[in-house]
């Protein structure tokens, strides 16, 4: 079993449940994203997907559809150990055995958030049925524990589009139309997961410094997402091959890059927003907060009136308060 350690970044060459079980301790990850094998022979996915393969990694290690249930329910039990109270998971998944998967999940705590629909371009291509061009993404939760849920992260609630039509609940519905990555002529992954997706979940579901976790590393854009938007990343990736070429890939990325790439929400009462929060303003903030309770307030109209008062979102002010 290898091991690398980076920046940001420690990941193993190994059976993610095997040395998940080593390495990983419980109540440790604050986020899973994960693209399990599919158990449809992955050696021919390019059939399926009509695709050149001249610059695909070889070393795709898929798992036998017969032992997909066991499989399924042994590495998602792990995942279950290793996530905080509180913590999200997010798996990827086609149709073939998507059951297995929710019925392994149905064994554990954990507790489904949403069920969403990922449509993408260039679907598998038939003649005699309808054109299969979505996955499943089964985003679920570890009771116990406060989730992180980053409401504004992306769009405020008072932004519109160009119909009247609140860009917030929109980015938040539970169909997510985003393009597949092709990568011509660059060398990948069997199947890796477009920058846009990931990007999505990880500002939604975590924050800067927390621990992302990915048990099926392949073309590690889990790790490279996570590690751009200034989190930290572990996986795990059994096939040597596929892990030699993209562990040296990983060592080119710096902490952060992806940060300035992403859009600012319009937050309202936000002239504060990004500044940083000094002691005195989280004392000031603390004492103003239990003030506003001892007046019989809810939590809900506190935090509004603070964000008035401090010019913060109300994640931010959620977020100091927890400090």
């Amino acid at each position: 079993m290898k091991s690398s350690t980076l920046p940001n970044g420690i990941f193993y060459h190994g059976d993610c449940i095997s040395v998940a079980a080593e390495h990983l301790a419980d109540n440790s990850v604050d986020l899973i994203i994960t693209d399990p094998p599919y158990g449809i022979h992955g050696d021919k996915l390019h059939l399926h997907y009509n695709r050149d393969e001249t610059f695909v990694v070889e070393g795709y290690v898929e798992i036998p559809q017969e032992e997909y249930a066991t499989f399924s329910t042994n590495w998602i039990r792990e995942a279950e150990r290793v996530l905080r109270p509180g913590g999200s998971i997010y798996i990827v998944s086609g149709y073939t055995n998507l059951i297995d998967i929710l019925n392994a999940l149905r064994q554990t705590s954990l507790t489904e958030v949403n069920h969403i629909i990922w449509k993408y371009n260039f679907g598998v291509f038939t003649r005699r049925k309808y054109v299969s061009s979505h996955y499943h993404i089964l985003f679920y939760e570890k009771p116990g524990g406060r989730r992180t849920f980053n409401l504004e992260s992306r769009f405020g609630l008072i932004e519109k589009s160009n119909e009247g039509r609140s860009c917030n609940n929109a980015d938040r519905e539970d169909l997510w139309i985003i393009n597949r990555e092709n990568k011509p002529g660059q060398v990948k992954n069997k199947n890796e997961l477009p920058l846009r997706l990931l990007t999505k979940m990880i500002q939604y579901s975590s924050n800067e410094g927390d621990l992302v976790a990915d048990f099926f590393l392949g073309g590690f854009s889990t790790a490279r997402a996570a590690i751009g938007m200034n989190r930290r990343a572990v996986g795990f990736e059994i096939s040597g091959r596929i892990y030699d070429t993209k562990i040296r890939e990983m060592a080119t990325i710096t902490p952060g890059y992806l940060l300035p790439t992403l859009r600012t929400p319009a937050i309202k009462g936000t002239r504060n927003f990004g500044r940083p929060w000094t002691e005195a303003d989280r004392i000031r903030l603390n004492r103003r907060f239990d003030a506003l309770r001892a007046q019989s307030r809810s939590k809900k109209e506190c935090i509004a009136a603070l964000g008035e008062e401090f010019g913060r979102g109300r994640w931010g002010i959620e977020k100091a308060l927890k400090k």
